[in-house]
């Protein structure tokens, strides 16, 4: 087997959801080196982004856990993050409806509980107070808990900002490569992947579904992801202004519920379900649907559910341990857990990463800031531009002015440069996750072919070796012809 580099690397990242991809964002700020190992194609490819897209206030975690801690602190950096980076978020606050005597002994228990993890501004309303702010609600609310940090984000274009930008300061990403083998190399670590044999000091381990794996491909076992999918409806735009908060319903055993949201791109999403899954079990089933579909209702009678564009599942990896896992693994000394990251781990990313640089450090890794650390990224969306920035962009290069989704307003110009981004995509939805082209109403019906042909010509690949996202998964096998004389 091959080995990747001449040089021991310093930190190894396994794995580049949200978690991973913060890790390497905090880390590439030092004077490390630093590789990032992903088994999918892309950055942001598991539960990263099929989510709810919400960054959670924090009075849910249960006080004094790591989950209760790291998800405030999260949700704080957050909106930084989003801010230096140029990611789609939102400040739009959240509720929580009681519709029931036991509901409403349930929220208070929410604020007191929020209230000792740091949340502020929690309050209790009225039935009709909240109606007031959501005219959209059930009229059976008899009270809510408002929750005014929550806010919205881009769930995926949040990880690949901060994937993009520790690439930038020197981190390595490798995508396709799955650690298949761990082994202990004098004080350090041997990586084993399909693209050669990687070396490190320090391990971090942010495989999510697969974390408890990963974490024994060289330890004992330590704990147990439990895998849970959950189901999505995505509706479209007309139904974008349904509610303007995030409006959950009372959590129990599974999660924090089936909610309604605006989304930062302004559909509406509903759902989701919880149910004990299998870590890549993401199919839709009609029971899942038609559960959210009965619990929406509840909360928001008005959701027109034939407005669907697009359903899709997502898996959680909840743990044994029923907090999240960011420790030093107790019988591999080097090696880092960043496991059992079920919601709210969107929410937490960030405060994960800085713990994990924590741990590094106290265990011996210097961590010496750059003078040249670069903070900051922009991303040109087409139809946010006034037309004098848009004529200017369309004299420099005309293919700026073609637009290749109608939906969307996605321009030729915007998939070309995601094409030359620090992390460009290799397929027709890794360049949706970035650019919006086959997110609207049509979904790809009218863009979809359009992507593929610009892919093919700026890869230098047949079209159809353009897969629709892992590689296999192509649209085209060859040419057609007649079977029938």
């Amino acid at each position: 087997m091959k080995t990747r580099g001449d040089f021991m690397q310093d930190v190894i990242i396994i794995g580049c959801g949200v978690v991973g991809a913060a890790c390497a964002y905090r880390l590439s700020r030092f004077r490390l080196r630093l590789t990032v190992l992903e088994a999918l194609s892309d950055v942001a490819g598991g539960t990263t982004k099929a989510n709810s897209a919400i960054l959670h206030g924090g009075y849910d975690p249960e006080p004094d856990t790591r989950m209760a801690r790291l998800n405030v602190e999260g949700v704080g950096m957050a909106e930084k993050i989003c801010a230096r980076l140029d990611v789609p978020y939102r400040k739009t606050g959240s509720l929580v409806l009681a519709f029931s005597q036991e509901d409403r002994a349930l929220l208070r228990t929410l604020l007191e509980r929020g209230e000792r993890n740091g949340v502020t501004g929690l309050r209790i309303l009225s039935g009709d107070e909240a109606r007031a702010l959501e005219p959209e609600l059930s009229g059976e609310v008899l009270e809510a808990l408002l929750a005014p940090s929550a806010a919205i984000v881009n769930p995926w274009e949040y990880a690949l900002a901060m994937a993009e930008t520790a690439v930038r300061n020197g981190a390595a990403l490798h995508l396709s490569c799955p650690a298949a083998a761990i082994t202990r190399e004098g004080e350090g670590f041997a990586v084993t992947t399909p693209k050669g044999v990687f070396h490190s000091r320090y391990i971090i381990n942010a495989a999510g579904v697969y974390a408890d794996r990963v974490h024994e491909l060289i330890g004992e076992k330590a704990f147990t992801i439990r895998p849970a999918k959950g189901e999505y409806y995505l509706l479209d735009k007309s139904e974008g202004t349904r509610v303007s908060r995030v409006i959950f319903q009372c959590p129990g055993p599974m999660g924090k519920g089936v909610l309604v949201s605006p989304t930062v791109h302004g559909n509406l999403i509903v759902g989701p379900t919880a149910e004990p899954s299998g870590p890549e079990d993401t199919a839709n089933t009609p029971r899942g649907l038609q559960t959210v579909r009965e619990l929406a209702v509840r909360s928001v009678p008005g959701v027109r559910f034939r407005e669907n564009i697009r359903n899709f599942a997502g898996v959680r990896a909840g743990s044994d341990r029923g907090d999240f896992i960011v420790e030093e693994s107790p019988t591999v000394p080097g090696f880092f857990n960043a496991a059992g990251i079920c919601s709210p781990g969107l929410s937490a990313a960030p405060a994960i990463a800085d713990e994990l640089a924590r741990l590094l450090e106290r265990k011996g890794l210097a961590l010496e800031e750059k003078e040249d650390f670069i903070d900051t990224r922009r991303r040109v969306r087409f139809h946010e531009l006034d037309d004098g920035v848009r004529n200017e962009l369309i004299a420099a290069d005309p293919r700026w002015g073609r637009v290749v989704c109608r939906c969307e307003t996605v321009t030729e110009g915007e998939i070309i440069a995601s094409l030359r981004s620090p992390i460009p995509p290799s397929s027709i939805n890794g360049v949706k996750r970035r650019v919006g082209a086959g997110m609207g109403r049509c979904q790809g019906g009218f863009c979809g072919p359009r992507v593929q042909e610009i892919l093919a010509r700026e890869l230098g690949v047949p079209p159809e070796a353009v897969p629709l996202e892992e590689p296999g998964s192509y649209i085209l096998t060859g040419e057609t012809k007649e079977a029938w004389a």
